[in-house]
C-alpha cells in the first residue's frame, strides 16, 4: 500500500469509525417497523437491536488491540472489515428477532476493531495535544455519518424493506475495506510488537486499571457514553413518538449531530492552544449544569422544543469530553497502545452500553429517566476526573511536541 497524506489519513480513520455509527443510527427510523415485522410484544425490546450491538462491540474490544500489537494494525483491521460485510448480509436475511439479535451481537464483535484500531493507529502517529487535535478532526468527519444515517435509513424505508438498510451498510464496508487495503500503511513500530499471551494482557489490564492518570478518565467517559447511548436507544420512542416528531425525527437527529461535528471542529482548533485537560475539565462542569437544567424541565408537560436545545448542548459537551478524555487516557501507554486502547474501549463501550440499555429501558413516556442519568453521570465524571488529577483541575501536563509523520 502507498503512504497516505494527513487529510486522507484522517478521512479514512473517520470512515472506519463511522461504520459502527452507521450500524446504529441508520437503524433508528426502522425500529418500529422491525418490531412489527418480527412480532415483538414489548415495545421497549426494540431497543435491544441497538443495545445488544453496542454491548458486544464493547465486549469484543479486548481482542483486536492485542492482536494488532502482535501482528500489526493492517491485518487485524482488514479482518474486521471483511467480517463486517459478511455479517451485515446475515442481518439482512434474519427471519426472527432472536436470529437478528444473534447476528447483531456478532456484528458488534466484528465492529470492536473499529472502536480500538483507529485510536491505536492515531496513537502510533501522534503524541500529546496533537493526538487530541487529530482525534477531534477524525470525530468532526465521523459525525457526518450520524447526521445522515437516520435519513439514509428513512430513505431506504420509503423505497424498500428495512432489510436493505443492512445492504447499504455492507456496501459502505466494502468501500472502506478496499480503500484501507490499497492505501493504509502499517503504523506499528517494529520494536513495539508484542507477543500474544494472556499473562501480558492481564498485566496490561492491571497497568490500565492501576494507572491513576488514566483510569479516572476511562471510567468517566464510560458514564458519559452510557448517558449518550441511553438517549440513542430510546430516541425513536422519545423524540419520534412521545414528542410527536414523526417523520421529522431523522432531520432532528441530523441537526443535533451537526452541532456535534461543529463542536469537534472547535475542539480541534482550541485544544492545541488551551490543552486537552483545560478544555475537557471546563466541559465537564458545563455538562453538569446543562444536565441539571435538563432534569428541571423534564416531566410529563415537557415539549419537544424545550427538550431539544438542552439535549443538543449536552451532546456538544459530550463531544468536548470524548476526544480529549481518550487522548489523555492513552497518553501513558506508548509501547502498548493497542492493548491499552482495547481495554479502555472495552470499559467505555461495554460499560456504557450496559448502562445505556438500563437507561433506555427505564423510558416511561417522558425524558425524566434520561435527565436523571445525565445528572448522575456528570457528577460522577467530575469525581473521577478529580481522582486522576489528584484534586487539581485545569493543569496542562503535555504541551505540543513534534509528531511522528504519517507520510
Amino acid at each position: 500500500p502507498q503512504h497516505m497524506g494527513p487529510r486522507e489519513f484522517v478521512t479514512l480513520m473517520a470512515l472506519t469509525q463511522a461504520l459502527q455509527a452507521l450500524s446504529v443510527d441508520s437503524m433508528l427510523p426502522a425500529l418500529g417497523r422491525i418490531a412489527a415485522d418480527l412480532h415483538l410484544a414489548n415495545a421497549n425490546h426494540r431497543q435491544l437491536i441497538i443495545g445488544v450491538f453496542l454491548l458486544f462491540g464493547g465486549l469484543g474490544c479486548l481482542v483486536p488491540g492485542t492482536l494488532a500489537d502482535r501482528y500489526g494494525r493492517r491485518p487485524v483491521l482488514m479482518t474486521c472489515l471483511a467480517l463486517y460485510v459478511v455479517l451485515t448480509t446475515v442481518c439482512a436475511v434474519a427471519t426472527s428477532f432472536p436470529m437478528l439479535l444473534v447476528a447483531r451481537a456478532l456484528l458488534g464483535l466484528a465492529c470492536a476493531g473499529f472502536n480500538v484500531l483507529p485510536a491505536a493507529i492515531i496513537r502510533d502517529s501522534f503524541e500529546g495535544d496533537r493526538m487530541a487535535r487529530t482525534q477531534s478532526l477524525v470525530a468532526m468527519i465521523f459525525m457526518i455519518v450520524p447526521m445522515i444515517a437516520p435519513s439514509v435509513g428513512q430513505a431506504v424505508l420509503l423505497a424498500a424493506s428495512w432489510r436493505w438498510i443492512f445492504g447499504v451498510m455492507g456496501i459502505m464496508g466494502l468501500v472502506v475495506l478496499g480503500w484501507a487495503f490499497w492505501r493504509l500503511p502499517e503504523t506499528l513500530h517494529p520494536d513495539y510488537r508484542q507477543s500474544v499471551d494472556i499473562p501480558r494482557l492481564t498485566r496490561t489490564m492491571g497497568e490500565v486499571m492501576s494507572n491513576r492518570d488514566a483510569i479516572g478518565y476511562v471510567l468517566a467517559l464510560a458514564l458519559v457514553t452510557g448517558a449518550m447511548l441511553g438517549y440513542i436507544n430510546s430516541a425513536e420512542q422519545l423524540v419520534a413518538e412521545h414528542f410527536g416528531a414523526g417523520p421529522r425525527f431523522p432531520l432532528i437527529f441530523a441537526a443535533m449531530a451537526l452541532t456535534m461535528a461543529i463542536t469537534a471542529y472547535i475542539n480541534s482548533s482550541i485544544v492545541m492552544k488551551l490543552g486537552a485537560r483545560r478544555v475537557s475539565h471546563a466541559a465537564t462542569i458545563a455538562y453538569i449544569l446543562a444536565s441539571a437544567v435538563q432534569w428541571w424541565i423534564s416531566g410529563p408537560g415537557e415539549t419537544l422544543w424545550q427538550f431539544l436545545p438542552i439535549m443538543t448542548i449536552n451532546m456538544c459537551l459530550s463531544g468536548f469530553l470524548g476526544a480529549n478524555f481518550v487522548s489523555i487516557a492513552l497518553q501513558p501507554f506508548a509501547r502498548t497502545a493497542g492493548a491499552a486502547a482495547s481495554i479502555q474501549v472495552f470499559i467505555r463501550i461495554a460499560g456504557g452500553a450496559a448502562l445505556g440499555i438500563v437507561i433506555g429501558n427505564a423510558f416511561d413516556g417522558s425524558a425524566r429517566p434520561l435527565a436523571t442519568a445525565q445528572v448522575m453521570a456528570g457528577v460522577l465524571t467530575l469525581l473521577f476526573v478529580l481522582y486522576s488529577e489528584k484534586g487539581v483541575l485545569f493543569q496542562r501536563k503535555n504541551p505540543p511536541v513534534k509528531p511522528h509523520q504519517v507520510n
